[in-house]
């Protein structure tokens, strides 16, 4: 079961991961995993507005393994870096940032109990990808589109609403999934089960 040996709070137990090159590395690892993701286009393409993308998961691994701090400066590095990669996108807009910090914070805080029993893993992933399209996708993103793009936001609502309602359960499957493998391959790696400095000990 996860430990906290020096009683610290959730937030300093992630900060403390920043000190740690391994857990830097492997965030950094996904953070370019993402942004590649994006680059390349990879999505499952259901109907013209319906489509799942895979990002996500990068964001949410990181979350689970470092907790909210790491996965909030995460978050800013996957944004910012996908913008400067991406030449064909417009002007910068703060906003997604925002979207990828709360999304960072929302996965850390949810799934950093990457010890708990298989069937608490799943419920965590239903309620992390639940508030990520909730508040994420459906409120600050529409909120977002609508100052950017000129439609109303009670206008761009209903749809995107529907969407992220109809690919909640299908991403939390997925998500759940991918998760446990990332567990089971970090358990090959003995230095991501040691506590950061005294911290908290995943036990994985």
């Amino acid at each position: 079961m996860r430990e906290n040996k020096r009683g610290d709070g959730l937030f300093a137990a992630s900060a403390r991961w920043l000190r740690e090159p391994r857990a830097l590395a492997l965030a950094a690892l996904f953070v370019a995993i993402s942004v590649t993701l994006d680059l390349l286009n990879i999505r499952i393409q259901i109907t013209p507005q319906l489509r799942i993308t895979f990002g996500y998961l990068c964001d949410a691994s990181i979350g689970m393994l470092f907790g909210p701090v790491v996965g909030m400066a995460s978050g800013v590095c996957t944004d910012v870096l996908g913008y400067l990669m991406n030449t064909g996108g417009g002007a910068y807009f703060p906003g997604y940032t925002l979207t990828a910090i709360a999304g960072g914070l929302i996965y850390g805080v949810v799934l950093y109990h990457p010890s708990e029993r298989k069937g608490f893993r799943l419920l965590r992933c239903f309620i992390a990808k639940g508030l990520i399209n909730l508040l994420c996708n459906m409120l600050l993103n529409t909120f977002w589109l609508s100052l950017t793009g000129g439609d109303g936001f009670l206008v761009l609502l209903p749809l995107r609403a529907v969407k992220n309602a109809l690919l909640w359960p299908v991403e939390s499957l997925l998500l759940y999934f991918v998760l446990e493998a990332v567990l089971r391959i970090s358990l090959r790696f003995p230095a991501l089960r040691q506590s950061p400095r005294g911290g908290i000990n995943h036990d994985l």
